[in-house]
């Protein structure tokens, strides 16, 4: 048939189309039965219209899927065909069901090679998310086991399949359709002769689903990031610089952020108001101010409904170390700290810093966070270890004085949201700071990064700023789209990984980190 002179319509059964849908179930189903009665698909119809769906060629029925609602627990253990059906030949829909059962799909023979079948499981799999169901559940048959079933058991048989030695064209079809087989069903359909009885329980897990406790607590899909390109600039007092914090982290809350971003020591430039001849008293000096700022980092959180990720800091342990830490001030008034692990030359030479031991996913109302402090970002490892907590937002503040090393940041931020199927926000500063020693320059154009797949922009960057320019700008980010992407991606990177040739894990570290 000419692919031109095709016109299909997808769209829902009618009562109506019931003498063509007769006809197709005899011709196809001519083994085992053939054709519903009338009144069966008129029921169907009327108890669960969206699920009947149709693809007809200029009005002449082509294609067709028939699904009904059950209750998951109990149609994804073992069952019968019979389960399914009641007195008179009546489908058993069960309008409280929390899955979708696939009960029939014919394809007009003259018609197969267009795909028409991808196209009703893909709508089958639309309607399965947008109503919030738990799977796809099918029994199906293995129609050509009985050319094999001398040779072959039928579990050696589906495995066969699987690995695409066998054709069957029911099993085969489901199999690439993402189904899984859960376990074999005997005496599913007794008069089934080809497939002797038998029949996989297939099931197609919908990712996206939400039990109902969750969806009445409006689990969050998506969230808001905004993010400051801060200009390191002098500043007179303490008051100086929280008065600029406060001025973007109020513009972000007008655009009702979720996060409010801001990079590495952003408020470095108060060492400007102590002695540089000393280096290290002067970061000292630094960490003097960090308890005040977190207080005031805090209050904004809370006043102005924003979660913000508080650049990072300068902070004295308990140990008497000093550290470079992240904070997370919740909107709610709660507080997280993540200290910087990796420790660059200049810092360790300079400033002494110690790198922290801790190392965690965050949890907040619009999402898992992980925050990574510039130079981690590097050692893809710690990014990997914050993946397999289940983050889908990593927090990369930075600073950086060339754009090589800047370079370094961004590609590898970049690779992180690649290989960890996550967002990653990276924020830097920007301006010169002559009078500040290790602060004369800056190099950043902060950004957003997403998965490289079909559900992300071509280049996988969600937006980025103008380079050395002081900004702020926003990116939405969807977390249904990191679903989708880890489990039916065209890559899947967290899933295919060779557990069996490598693995991953954290070592103990008995010391008390930074508090």
């Amino acid at each position: 048939m000419n692919t031109d002179d095709l016109h299909l319509h997808l769209r829902n059964l009618e009562v109506d189309d019931y003498p063509q849908l007769k006809r197709l179930m005899d011709r196809i189903y001519d083994d085992i039965g053939g054709a519903w009665p009338k009144r069966t698909i008129a029921r169907l119809v009327d108890e669960f219209p969206d699920g009947q769906i149709a693809i007809d060629d200029d009005g002449e029925l082509v294609g067709v899927a028939l699904s009904l609602l059950v209750d998951y627990t109990t149609f994804s253990n073992p069952h019968k065909y019979d389960d399914l059906i009641g007195q008179r030949e009546i489908i058993l829909n069960d309008k409280n069901g929390d899955a979708l059962y696939g009960l029939d799909v014919l394809i007009d023979p003259d018609y197969r090679g267009h795909r028409l079948g991808r196209r009703l499981y893909d709508t089958r799999k639309d309607l399965c998310r947008s109503m919030n169901l738990r799977a796809i559940l099918a029994g199906g048959r293995i129609p050509n086991y009985y050319q094999y079933s001398d040779e072959l058991t039928p579990t050696e048989y589906i495995d066969q399949v699987r690995r695409k030695e066998i054709h069957d064209p029911i099993l085969s079809f489901q199999l690439a359709n993402d189904f899984q087989v859960k376990r074999l069903m005997r005496k599913y359909l007794p008069e089934d002769e080809k497939s002797q009885g038998f029949a996989t329980l297939l099931e197609w897990n919908n990712i996206l689903y939400e039990p109902a406790d969750r969806v009445l607590e409006n689990t969050r899909t998506q969230a808001r990031v905004g993010a400051v390109q801060w200009q390191m600039r002098e500043f007179e007092s303490v008051e100086g610089v929280l008065q600029q914090i406060e001025y973007f982290v109020d513009a972000l809350s007008d655009y009702q952020s979720d996060f409010a971003v801001f990079p590495e020591l952003f408020n470095a430039p108060l060492m400007g108001l102590t002695d540089q001849s000393d280096q290290v008293a002067a970061i000292r000096y630094l960490a003097t101010h960090t308890e005040r700022f977190k207080t005031e980092l805090s209050r904004m959180a809370v006043s102005y409904n924003i979660n913000i990720i508080g650049g990072s800091m300068i902070e004295e342990g308990r140990d008497g170390m000093i550290y470079n830490v992240a904070y997370l001030f919740r909107r709610d008034g709660t507080l997280e700290h993540q200290a910087k692990l990796h420790i660059t030359p200049q810092e360790r030479r300079d400033w002494v810093i110690e790198g922290g031991h801790e190392l965690a996913v965050f949890e907040t109302d619009a999402g898992r966070i992980g925050m990574l402090i510039c130079y981690d970002v590097e050692f893809p490892e710690i990014s990997r270890l914050l993946a397999d907590d289940d983050m889908d937002i990593l927090f990369v503040p930075f600073w950086t004085d060339t754009k090589n090393g800047y370079l370094r940041v961004r590609h590898c931020s970049q690779a992180r949201a690649i290989e960890n199927e996550c967002y990653v926000v990276i924020c830097g500063s920007v301006g010169n700071l002559p009078s500040i020693e290790n602060l004369d320059i800056q190099y950043a154009q902060s950004a957003v990064f997403s998965p490289s797949d079909f559900a992300f922009p071509h280049d996988a960057v969600l937006n980025e700023t103008t380079p050395n320019t002081e900004m702020i700008f926003f990116s939405d980010l969807d977390f249904n789209r990191l679903k989708i992407v880890r489990n039916e991606g065209s890559v899947t990177n967290l899933k295919d990984r060779r557990r069996d040739l490598f693995t991953l894990k954290r070592r103990a570290y008995l010391e008390k980190n930074v508090e």
